[in-house]
């Protein structure tokens, strides 16, 4: 506390340099996307475009189907993002409150879960997928067809559930009183009831974090959702798409065109953090994931 006193500015520092690393990549991408041919990369390098111009986002328009795109991401993340808010409400829920046999194993497994990078599983997820029974022409051993490879579900199984959110609402649940729970057990409430009636409204904020954090993680999946597009091109995400522009595009406009479908592709994203980083910055504090 003392050398904070004695040395506030070396803490303003800190924080403005922190904000000029994490916003000026952004604000490069922004102003790249207005650039014309040839600008990009010339040296020596100027963050200001000659003229600001809209081609490269019409261009971006005339290349990609966007609203394919779009159509794609939404449901995904949308799907993904409910899925894991009310799953990990559930199983934190159960993990926090209840008493049964294994219940500490299965949250050492829970955990266990978030020690290996998501890529490890998506071949063992494809094949799945592959060979899920009665979908895509398959039989019911799961022979003969392409499975969910060519649906819109392929996109989101593999995300329905998350360690991590398991994990966050646990944490958060459990600090919730058990003398209010039981209180409302008394009263004749079932588990559902205690859970939907008295749990899921104080834990709005963390659900508010997790929502964010999942949402953005689910927008921005590109590796699963090059998987899935090889098996059907009209399951391309918006990340994906905006990626194959450096097939089609000549090189001198390839750059700025790209950034333009990567600031459209930004801005649900940072729409929604606008609204809800008063409730993002609480569900933090309260669920010590700082």
């Amino acid at each position: 506390m003392r050398r904070r006193r004695r040395f506030p500015w070396l803490s303003y520092l800190l924080v403005a340099a922190g904000a000029v690393v994490t916003v000026v990549p952004f604000l490069d991408m922004l102003l790249t996307s207005f650039k014309g041919p040839g600008e990009y990369g010339r040296l020596p390098y100027r963050f200001l475009p000659e003229a600001f111009a809209l081609s490269n986002y019409r261009e971006a328009f005339e290349q990609l189907n966007l609203p394919l795109l779009f159509r794609n991401s939404v449901v995904a993340t949308a799907v993904i993002t409910g899925s894991v808010l009310l799953t990990s409400s559930l199983a934190g829920y159960a993990l926090a409150k209840l008493r049964f046999p294994g219940r500490d194993l299965i949250f050492r497994l829970v955990l266990a879960t978030m020690m290996f990078p998501p890529f490890v599983f998506f071949i063992p997820h494809f094949l799945i997928l592959v060979h899920w029974p009665l979908a895509g022409g398959n039989d019911l051993l799961g022979n003969g067809g392409a499975g969910l490879t060519v649906s819109l579900a392929a996109l989101v199984v593999p995300f329905l559930v998350s360690g991590f959110g398991i994990f966050l609402m646990r944490q958060f649940i459990v600090s919730v009183p058990d003398e209010v729970l039981e209180a409302a057990r008394i009263d004749g409430a079932g588990e559902f009831t205690v859970w939907w009636r008295i749990v899921v409204p104080q834990t709005k904020p963390v659900a508010v974090t997790l929502a964010l954090l999942t949402f953005v993680s689910a927008w921005n999946e590109y590796i699963w959702a090059l998987l899935i597009s090889t098996a059907n091109p009209g399951l391309m995400t918006l990340p994906v798409g905006i990626q194959t522009l450096q097939s089609y595009l000549d090189p001198n406009r390839m750059v700025p065109v790209m950034m333009a479908g990567l600031m459209l592709s930004v801005l649900p994203v940072l729409l929604l953090f606008l609204l809800l980083q008063k409730h993002y910055i609480r569900g933090v504090m309260l669920s010590g994931l700082k």
